[in-house]
């Protein structure tokens, strides 16, 4: 190889080298700042439109592998199944009989419409879903509607805002003294 081309190979290396420092520094001054818009754009688009009106309360991730609190019956008109299930929180209030429940409870009610089964003619089964239901605790941010959050969802996405207004006021009236919870605990 002659000088001549070793010196051309050496700055072909220097630009090369000089070059990638230079991507480098670009992505890493960049890449952090994209990611965070993206962070900060594309879950709050996706939550928002199935958070409930008025509380922001969604349907919790996970929530069917959740404990069972209690099983219920709906009467006529709704002719309903319900589970109540609650995360470790509500668990450890329920079995402690704390009161009022801790911030961070979260009680959801599954429902569905009551069926004849086909198999067994005294039994009643659960048919076609109808509601998820979410109360969240959070004393602070609920503060109004003592202390929690209420979502009401029909195929995964929330009820309108004049139904949302009608939780608090319902269980006001009736679940007060329970820190405005209907369900007990199933022995």
């Amino acid at each position: 190889m002659t000088p001549i081309e070793s010196k051309t190979k050496k700055r072909s290396y220097a630009t090369a080298i000089t070059l990638a420092v230079l991507v480098l520094v670009v992505l890493l001054t960049c890449v952090p700042y994209l990611v965070s818009i993206a962070l900060a754009e594309g879950p709050a688009q996706s939550t928002t439109s199935d958070a409930s009106p008025i509380f922001g309360v969604t349907i919790p991730p996970g929530y069917k592998q959740w404990e069972l609190i209690a099983p219920a019956e709906e009467a006529a008109p709704l002719d309903e199944l319900r589970a109540v299930v609650g995360n470790q929180t509500a668990l450890d209030a329920y079995q402690a009989g704390k009161l009022p429940f801790p911030d961070g409870t979260i009680l959801v009610k599954r429902a569905w419409k009551r069926k004849q089964s086909g198999e067994f003619a005294s039994a009643t089964i659960p048919g076609a879903a109808t509601t998820v239901q979410v109360m969240v605790k959070d004393s602070k941010k609920y503060a109004t509607t003592g202390g929690w959050g209420f979502g009401r969802f029909i195929n995964g996405k929330p009820v309108d805002e004049a139904q949302h207004r009608t939780c608090f006021a319902c269980h006001d009236a009736r679940a007060k003294v329970h820190d405005y919870i209907f369900t007990r605990l199933a022995p």
